[in-house]
């Protein structure tokens, strides 16, 4: 999140907007309040505490080395027309999408 964040000028130049979503109970493991709390960003920041948004998107990852019931780290660039233009699916925990690839999409 903190990489897109700091170059949010550049998004914004494009018309884009950010949304993040986790999948991740309120209350769970990780506390993304409690995150939130520590480290603000500028984004929508959603919770998918069911994984339907995960699911639909075939990013849902039900056991692996690294991952119990999460969701694949993934970023998305969907159009306003509902259309998903990009999509970087993570093969681990650590695995993100490259940002100017991303950029470079928007």
């Amino acid at each position: 999140m903190t990489q897109f964040e700091s170059r949010r000028a550049e998004i914004e130049a494009v018309g884009a907007d950010l949304a993040f979503v986790a999948a991740e109970k309120r209350d769970g493991v990780w506390r993304p309040g409690r995150f939130l709390e520590k480290h603000p960003i500028s984004s929508v920041f959603l919770l998918d505490e069911d994984r339907t948004v995960t699911k639909s998107y075939g990013l849902h990852h039900a056991l692996g080395t690294d991952a119990f019931n999460i969701a694949h780290p993934a970023t998305l660039v969907i159009d306003r027309g509902g259309i998903v233009r990009y999509i970087y699916r993570g093969d681990s925990q650590l695995d993100r999408a490259p940002l100017d690839e991303v950029i470079r999409a928007l």
